[in-house]
């Protein structure tokens, strides 16, 4: 009889950023960019009573961060393709609160390209999104987390069409999208209340999904699946756990899509609630970054968690810096 190996074990180490408690409430979106040890993230909310939030452009090998407010509260950003090789991008497409828009870093201009998202609906805003060539699969969340209202949308770029592919999440999460070697597409995603990574067949030019399928069902646990990426081959999820309740650390965890199998769980001391996770390369070395959050804290439960809302960084044992791209939006202009 064969035994299933225990997971691997790996403990993240802090970063010192962000250095500010408003930066610290909800960061997430956390992307490799197209220049040496260079990532993006996004803080979604600058406190619990706050209407905007930023982009952030962090240099994983010297520390510095770089903060540019935006005019409402993101859900993701990405860079735009476009520029020079070994340059930082300027240009960012962003799903801010119900419109989709480019911020350019460099004069913080904001051009929205696709408003009116979640129209027919109240109190949500854009979260989670995966870009693919010039097109975006992007959900909303319900501002409550209560009702089975926010959307699940392609914009397909070919066109400039807005295509509702759902309409009754909650808490629209973790996209990624993959081939199975035919030309076929899958989308997978996580409607976060659900505890459920799914699956589903995706034809970008019909803008349709097919049916679901559950690959990880995490309805057992008591926390919450958040962010999630692929591993490089494909064939796992990385996928960050909210935990809504004090720990003495929090997890990432990286499934087999196919077996549904635990493989390795990172675990970012102080800090409960993961957000996203992002495979980043540094000083040549392929690494997990983690986003973490204060949301939601309590005042006593804020204090025995002092690392709440930093950025951690991890070991991994993927070894080819080569295969971690960085995702870059295909945009044609306005």
């Amino acid at each position: 009889m064969n035994s299933v190996p225990d997971p691997r074990i790996i403990d993240a180490v802090a970063l010192s950023t962000p250095e500010s408690e408003s930066l610290r409430f909800l960061p997430e979106g956390p992307l490799p960019l197209p220049l040496a040890d260079c990532v993006s993230w996004v803080g979604i909310q600058h406190g619990s009573d706050s209407q905007h939030g930023s982009i952030n452009l962090l240099n994983l090998a010297t520390g510095e961060n770089q903060t540019f407010d935006l005019p409402g509260r993101p859900g993701f950003a990405v860079a735009c393709s476009g520029s020079a090789k070994g340059e930082s991008p300027t240009r960012f497409v962003a799903g801010v609160e119900r419109a989709l828009g480019i911020f350019d870093v460099a004069d913080r201009s904001w051009t929205p390209f696709c408003e009116g998202v979640d129209a027919d609906v109240d109190n949500t805003i854009i979260n989670d999104a995966v870009v693919w060539g010039d097109n975006l699969i992007f959900g909303t969340k319900d501002l409550d987390f209560s009702e089975k209202k926010a959307g699940l949308y392609l914009y397909r770029g070919r066109d400039r069409a807005l295509i509702r592919l759902r309409d009754d999440q909650v808490c629209s999460n973790g996209k990624m999208i993959r081939g199975d070697g035919s030309g076929q597409l899958q989308l997978i995603d996580i409607d976060s209340p659900t505890k459920k990574i799914v699956q589903y067949d995706l034809d970008i030019e019909a803008g349709t999904i097919g049916a679901e399928r559950v690959l990880v069902d995490l309805t057992d646990g008591s926390g919450v699946p958040d962010g999630a990426i692929l591993t490089p081959d494909g064939a796992g999820v990385i996928v960050s756990i909210y935990q809504p309740d004090v720990a003495e650390y929090g997890e990432t965890r990286q499934y087999d899509l196919t077996t549904g199998r635990l493989q390795c769980v990172w675990r970012t001391p102080g800090s409960p609630q993961n957000t996203c996770p992002a495979l980043v390369v540094v000083e040549g070395r392929v690494r997990l970054l983690i986003t973490t959050a204060v949301e939601n804290m309590p005042g006593e439960n804020r204090a025995q968690c002092p690392q709440a809302g930093q950025l951690f960084l991890a070991d991994t044992d993927f070894a080819d810096p080569a295969a971690i791209a960085a995702p870059v939006f295909e945009w044609g202009g306005v």
